[in-house]
């Protein structure tokens, strides 16, 4: 009768038995633990620049810069982000979360006029160092952003009970004044906090009655 006897590797762990059956190991290799670890770093930083590059540059910024700025190769950010598309779609998503924490105090207020206009203010003011997401709103197409112009066609209608808002204003004004403030200020290329939130007192003036 033949006896199991454990098979002991040159570290002197047990990794299992022979006697027909095949040895494996018990413990897991000390390398895999750490390419996950540097895998998740090199995750992080190729994010951590995305969202520079692309604040920087918008939809211009591209693989090869974020790469560098991340100080890994091409295909590692292609590991994370098989397209361009996914990490800018990624980058969005970040974004959009920001700006709703940002924009919270506004949607905290009571009175509807000072919502309104605390948030569009707040929304100018976040953009000014962010190209991406104001190519975002201005384009109207991403994902999740439909969700932020409904918020604001809902503050705007709820405002309109106090006077302050045109009673006449309509979704696709606000859109065709919001969206084409946004245009002129990327075509501009000021990123100057000032002036970005000057064009949000502009576009609250143009809803005025």
């Amino acid at each position: 009768m033949c006896r199991a006897r454990s098979v002991v590797t040159v570290d002197g762990r047990a990794t299992g038995t022979i006697g027909g059956v095949e040895p494996v190991e018990t413990s897991p290799r000390p390398a895999e633990p750490f390419r996950r670890a540097d895998a998740r770093r090199n995750h992080e930083r190729v994010f951590a620049a995305a969202l520079d590059v692309f604040a920087e540059a918008g939809l211009q910024g591209t693989v090869p810069q974020i790469a560098e700025r991340a100080g890994v190769g091409k295909a590692t950010v292609y590991r994370s982000y098989p397209t361009k598309e996914d990490l800018v779609a990624a980058v969005v998503d970040h974004r959009l979360a920001e700006l709703e924490r940002f924009t919270a105090p506004a949607l905290a207020q009571t009175d509807p006029y000072v919502a309104f206009s605390q948030y569009v203010l707040r929304l100018f003011e976040s953009l000014a160092d962010d190209r991406l997401l104001s190519e975002a709103l201005a384009d109207g197409q991403f994902r999740n952003i439909s969700g932020l112009l409904d918020r604001l066609s809902n503050l705007m209608e709820v405002a309109k009970p106090t006077g302050l808002v045109r009673a006449d204003a309509t979704v696709l004004d606000l859109r065709v004044v919001l969206c084409g403030m946004m245009l002129q200020l990327i075509r501009v290329a000021d990123r100057e906090p000032a002036l970005w939130r000057r064009f949000g007192e502009l576009t609250l003036q143009a809803l005025r009655p």
